[in-house]
């Protein structure tokens, strides 16, 4: 399937690493799955929240400002994957690629800047405690949410307008389950400057400066609570640091690795790439409900609340 020099092709092939395997419709299961616990446990974490008044803090809302991007993260890429692998399509239409990659940079450089602000959270809630309601003020969160949307969705238009301009020349198959910047950049012959600048200045904006001032951010952190003389107060300010940080662990982790696998690893750059886009955001939510008590409390709150509505309607209805 070659495309002619200096040309846009009129659709791409997704070359999964499932394309020959045999057991496509308990793939299709596995992913429905995950698919199915990651939208539902956000949309949980995203209800508590929202219901819960003791739960209206700046920490919160960026948690469940994190669990909206996971459930767009997993939107963005898993249904168009189970299509293709129940109906043996894998052919994704030019303005379909690039739509796909447009939402999910969009994503990925919210949750970039997300986890950033989240680690500044901290910093101040543990460092500057007296200043915590003055600098995140309602009004302030407010702003930062925008913000951060809005910066990821003007950068994946830079992002996306400037891969437009590359001309492909090379193939229109891409080796990934989903449209992605690697992968397509793989199809091109002509790279342009503005491509690189712009990956470069994003790199360094959204990944090099948010990870240091986060790493900057920990060491305060870590450097105030070893100073505290209360084991109660350590135990705790360790653990509302600790999920985010494994998040982080994580995110950052297999994200890295992702990059850096070699271009004829295809096998390995998709099993990684299943692991960041579905996985990842699936077990975000997870983690942070399994290591904070007020979530915990708050969606078993929620489950009773639900629960006893549930029976007392049955109660009506068997009384009527």
């Amino acid at each position: 399937m070659l495309v002619k020099n200096e040309t846009f092709p009129k659709y791409f092939y997704i070359s999964t690493f499932f394309g020959k395997t045999r057991c496509k419709p308990c793939i299709s299961i596995f992913f429905f799955l995950i698919y199915l616990v990651g939208v539902f446990v956000n949309s949980s974490i995203i209800t508590v929240i929202c219901l819960d008044v003791q739960l209206h803090k700046p920490m919160y809302l960026f948690i469940s400002n994190l669990s909206i991007v996971d459930i767009f993260y997993t939107s963005v890429t898993v249904p168009k994957l189970l299509h293709m692998l129940l109906s043996g399509n894998h052919i994704i239409s030019f303005s379909q690629c690039y739509i796909q990659l447009y939402f999910f940079m969009s994503v990925a450089a919210t949750e970039q800047i997300l986890l950033f602000i989240m680690a500044y959270d901290r910093y101040i809630a543990i460092c500057i405690p007296l200043h915590y309601n003055q600098i995140l003020s309602q009004r302030n969160c407010i702003l930062i949410t925008f913000g951060i949307w809005a910066a990821a969705f003007l950068n994946s238009s830079l992002l996306v307008v400037s891969a437009l301009n590359m001309s492909s020349c090379h193939s229109n198959i891409i080796h990934q389950f989903f449209c992605d910047l690697k992968s397509l950049t793989r199809t091109t012959c002509t790279t342009t400057l503005m491509f690189y600048e712009i990956v470069g200045v994003e790199t360094l904006i959204l990944v090099s400066i948010p990870l240091l001032n986060t790493f900057i951010s920990y060491i305060n952190i870590f450097s105030v609570i070893f100073k505290m003389k209360s084991k109660e107060s350590r135990r705790k300010s360790f653990s509302t640091c600790s999920s985010h940080i494994t998040i982080i662990t994580i995110y950052y982790g297999t994200a890295l690795i992702a990059f850096l696998i070699p271009p004829y690893s295809d096998v390995l750059d998709s099993v990684f790439n299943v692991v960041y886009a579905t996985i990842i955001p699936m077990i975000n939510p997870i983690i942070y409900s399994l290591q904070n008590a007020n979530v915990q409390s708050a969606l078993l709150k929620f489950v009773k609340r639900m629960c006893f509505l549930k029976d007392g309607k049955e109660l009506t209805h068997k009384a009527n």
